[in-house]
């Protein structure tokens, strides 16, 4: 590990070959709702044998929805100090960021206790874990996830030309570890892991996870996706990040778009060894896709610590008063560490989807391991009261 990024060349080498430009994001269990994908014969969205998503055909976009709890979206979000930064530099949005960006990437990598050249931005981490997939993958071989889990990554992977070796979560809906590292073999290019996972909520434990990576990451980069770690706690204590300074092939992503509310502003990071991220960027590029005004946002969202505290504050509060009333509904649900619930439904899929929606409020439905699953995203404490509303008269 030798090789050394000149990161004031980043954004100016390397561009998505013809193929990677026809490779277009496709529909996962996360935000992403409108892009080619296999259905089955009841239209559902077909992820994995035992994993898919009940959708409307076409699918509407939500219209007169006072509850909007679709996508994980943080309701508090952007941070006042963001707002403030975005209004300040808008003037300036004629102008390329590539000297700003710069300036985020030291504050991120101080952050993260790495070197700037371990840091790749992006407009959000779907992106990047989407380049790494058409990166990886050009030539073939197979990635090894959960199932289920988030799935861009998986998707463009597939796309580019890479098989799926998918691993059942174990039955509390953590990573089986033991059996996705049996099942790497010799054309396995890419362990992926989303933890906490998404759609599940749930986690897998940090002292069995940093033990895999390091182990596992001598034969095969490990990718580690933590949108939704700073939902946690003790969330620096949890990453995966520490591993970089070890030498460890890992790459791991984090995103704006949860807890400090940032989603459609796009900005995202990768960590990982620098020369991962320069053969990544031999082919495609990352922060030239973020906006002038949004590295201001960010860096402002950054310095605003009190508004991630009160976002989880809020978040959490919001987690018990549906387990709440799950509990008082007899809904089993799955616990979770994210900013998101799912439970089990005994309704088919689009009926659920569709009585909630005529009530104004939107949610996801997916059929899991044979099973229909509601995956609820929180909102703000009045979106989860009409959301315990229209749920019990759905199912009243």
């Amino acid at each position: 590990m030798n090789t050394t990024v000149n990161r004031r060349n980043w954004l100016k080498t390397g561009l998505l070959t013809a193929g990677g430009m026809a490779i277009m994001p496709h529909v996962s269990a996360g935000e992403m709702l409108r892009s080619p994908v296999r259905r089955d014969s009841h239209g559902n969205l077909i992820y994995s044998p035992f994993f898919k998503e009940h959708v409307h055909d076409p699918f509407p976009e939500p219209s007169g929805i006072l509850a909007k709890l679709n996508a994980n979206e943080n309701p508090y979000g952007p941070s006042p100090k963001a707002v403030s930064a975005l209004k300040e530099v808008a003037r300036k949005g004629n102008r390329y960021a590539w000297r700003e960006l710069f300036g985020l990437i030291d504050k991120i990598a101080a952050r993260e206790g790495v070197s700037a050249e371990s840091i790749m931005m992006g407009p959000g981490s779907s992106d990047l874990l989407e380049k790494t997939g058409i990166v990886l993958f050009l030539k073939g071989g197979n990635v090894v996830s959960a199932d289920p889990s988030y799935m861009s990554l998986i998707r463009v992977a597939e796309a580019t030309g890479a098989s799926w070796k998918s691993v059942p979560l174990k039955k509390d809906w953590s990573h089986d570890l033991k059996a996705m590292e049996k099942a790497i073999d010799a054309d396995t290019k890419l362990v992926y892991i989303c933890n906490p996972n998404n759609p599940t909520g749930s986690l897998t434990d940090h002292d069995e996870l940093v033990d895999f990576c390091s182990r596992v990451s001598d034969k095969v980069p490990v990718f580690i996706d933590e949108a939704y770690l700073d939902f946690l706690e003790d969330a620096d204590k949890k990453s995966m990040v520490s591993l970089i300074n070890k030498g460890k092939n890992v790459i791991i992503a984090r995103t704006f778009s949860k807890i400090h509310g940032m989603a459609g502003l796009r900005v995202g990071y990768i960590v990982a060894q620098p020369e991962t991220l320069a053969g990544i960027q031999k082919i495609t590029r990352g922060g030239m896709g973020i906006s002038y005004p949004s590295i201001f946002a960010a860096s402002a969202s950054m310095d605003d610590a009190e508004f991630q505290v009160k976002s989880r504050k809020l978040n959490a509060e919001a987690r018990e008063y549906v387990y709440e009333n799950l509990k008082k509904m007899g809904y089993d649900y799955v616990p979770s560490f994210t900013s998101f619930i799912i439970f089990p439904i005994d309704m088919d899929g689009k009926t659920f989807l569709q009585k909630m929606q005529d009530q104004q409020v939107a949610v996801r439905s997916f059929e899991i391991m044979g099973g229909n699953w509601c995956r609820v995203s929180m909102g703000t404490m009045d979106e989860m009261k009409l959301f315990v509303q229209a749920l019990g008269k759905t199912i009243g």
